[in-house]
């Protein structure tokens, strides 16, 4: 998959279509049904093993191109062939119906490349693996449906400082957030990286703090800003101070906050216990966990 721009567009488009058909895919970050169909997209590029090149043109940085394809609704999707427009559609269809329209144009076998000599055992074996990043790309484009990785790779991306990547990489677990622990743990920190930069800084919430100890929109938005951050500890005892003075407050929002917090420290991976013998857990958030327990039943 590769994203055209107006630099780019003569080689990675019009000279590629002389080679192999390319599917241009015209959307946009606001557009639900492309962020629906993008995924769909990616995951046929993989199956297709080469009898298509996917092109993407994000229509709202490279409006140039969007206006040379007359765009006016989206998703739009055009194939290429020979430097030419031959067949397109508006919308994001099934899969089913994306694979009808592809087998219509695309060849029945990917075209020969050149041979290359194969690499000797040793290359093989010095070969870098993909970063983790990449690789959970890989997985989600051929399995958009897989929540594990979907949500190791939200993590990973709000890690990276990625949010609005995050964010988009999010909406396909939005809607499960109520049965999922770690999916509402990764929402409170996703949202909290999306408002940091219309927070008040660090110093100008101090301020309001030490002026009035009950300032808790002030606490609360400085737990926000650790959260972002990482600085987990730092937000939990923003979020433990709020629930010493108010244990509902805002409709039990410090609670729900810290529990998602000790859901973030802990490691998606842990290894489970043998059976009969208890969780083997981190001793901070062993700590933090009393410390809130102590603090509700208070």
């Amino acid at each position: 998959m590769i994203d055209a721009t107006v630099a780019n567009f003569e080689t990675e488009v019009v000279e590629a279509s002389n080679t192999v058909p390319v599917l241009v895919d015209l959307w946009a970050p606001w557009c639900g049904p492309c962020r629906a169909l993008g995924p769909i997209l990616e995951k046929l590029e993989v199956a297709y093993e080469g009898r298509f090149k996917l092109v993407k043109i994000n229509t709202e940085e490279e409006q140039e191109l969007a206006a040379a394809f007359g765009v006016r609704s989206i998703p739009m999707v055009m194939l290429l062939k020979n430097g030419q427009p031959v067949d397109g559609f508006v919308g994001a269809l099934p899969e089913g119906q994306i694979r009808a329209f592809l087998d219509k144009h695309v060849p029945a076998t990917a075209p020969q490349q050149p041979e290359e000599a194969e690499p000797s055992e040793a290359e093989a074996q010095s070969a870098p693996d993909l970063p983790p990043l990449e690789k959970l790309q890989q997985t989600l484009a051929t399995n958009p449906a897989n929540d594990a990785a979907r949500k190791e790779y939200v993590e990973l991306l709000l890690k990276d400082g990625r949010v609005e990547d995050a964010q988009m990489a999010f909406e396909p677990l939005a809607g499960k957030a109520q049965t999922d622990a770690r999916i509402r743990a990764l929402a409170d920190w996703l949202a909290a990286a999306l408002a940091t930069p219309g927070l008040p800084a660090v110093a100008a919430l101090q301020a309001r703090i030490a002026a009035n100890k009950r300032d808790f929109d002030a606490r609360y938005a400085l737990a926000q800003r650790h959260m972002a951050a990482q600085q987990w500890t730092a937000a939990l005892d923003e979020l433990l101070d709020i629930l010493m003075r108010d244990k509902s407050w805002s409709e039990d929002r410090a609670r729900k906050t810290f529990v998602n917090i000790l859901e973030l420290m802990t490691p998606s991976d842990a290894p489970k216990p043998a059976p009969g013998q208890p969780p083997v857990t981190d001793p901070t958030v062993e700590s933090y966990r009393r410390r809130l327990s102590m603090t509700v039943l208070s």
